[in-house]
């Protein structure tokens, strides 16, 4: 990765795709300061402000710890696992993640340098991410900050999100919802096809991290009136490595 020298500061970014929870902590000035200053560019920018993650500040602790040691920074030294797995290991659910790190003297200058580099201003005012940590640490007069960012994916069970996309299900289409059954959770699981002796006129599913709206094309279908009736099953996501996600079946009846 390319190394950029910036008034003898030393900076990297990186970006992988695609809770804000855990314990409080006493986090220090710098780091109150870092977390004001990227919700200020956002806000001045017409985005949401990002919420505190306190699960997400545990993987960043971890790995500033590793950069103040070496006296260097890096996005993830041998041995050491990389930002999404240190999020999962802390108990983070994401579906998008993206880190910053830097060393300067001081925390006004961490800040001005990642607005100056493009990589680092590119996750910082981020519109899919909505939750960060920071956390900064002082080893012989410079200060080695990471600043994680991550979008949170709610820990939903299964019933839990079979009601939310019934829900919006509802709020699209004057649909009767039939009750959740095993064939619609089978059916989710399947790569195609349906379970069950009833045929479904149409079979949407989908593998997201946010369920609060429908995929484009099963709103299409809806507005055509055709449909009157809707099942929906969930299912656990697969091969989606350290992110987290929702597996959902929509079935549409006439």
């Amino acid at each position: 990765m390319k190394h950029l020298w910036f008034a003898s500061a030393l900076l990297l970014s990186t970006a992988a795709v695609a809770q804000r929870a855990g314990p409080l902590v006493q986090t220090s000035i710098a780091e109150q300061y870092l977390v004001a200053a990227a919700n200020s560019e956002r806000v001045q920018r017409g985005l949401p402000a990002l919420h505190w993650d306190g699960k997400l500040y545990r993987a960043a602790d971890y790995h500033a710890a590793q950069m103040a040691s070496r006296e260097s920074i890096s996005h993830q030294y041998p041995g050491e696992p990389d930002v999404s797995a240190r999020a999962l290991h802390a108990g983070v659910r994401f579906s998008v993640i993206s880190e910053n790190v830097a060393m300067a003297p001081s925390a006004v200058q961490i800040h001005s340098l990642w607005m100056n580099s493009p990589h680092h201003r590119d996750n910082l005012l981020d519109p899919q991410v909505d939750s960060v940590a920071v956390r900064v640490l002082r080893r012989n007069g410079e200060l080695y900050a990471v600043e994680d960012f991550d979008r949170s994916v709610a820990n939903l069970s299964i019933e839990e999100q079979e009601q939310q996309i019934a829900a919006l299900l509802q709020s699209t289409a004057p649909l009767n919802i039939l009750p959740s059954t095993e064939d619609a959770r089978h059916t989710c699981a399947m790569d195609s096809g349906y379970a069950g002796s009833r045929k479904p006129w149409f079979v949407m599913r989908f593998t997201s991290g946010d369920l609060s709206h429908l995929p484009q094309i099963l709103t299409d279908k809806l507005a055509t009136g055709r449909y009157h009736q809707a099942a929906v099953g969930a299912c656990p996501a697969t091969g989606t490595q350290n992110f987290s996600a929702y597996n959902i079946a929509v079935l549409l009846y006439p």
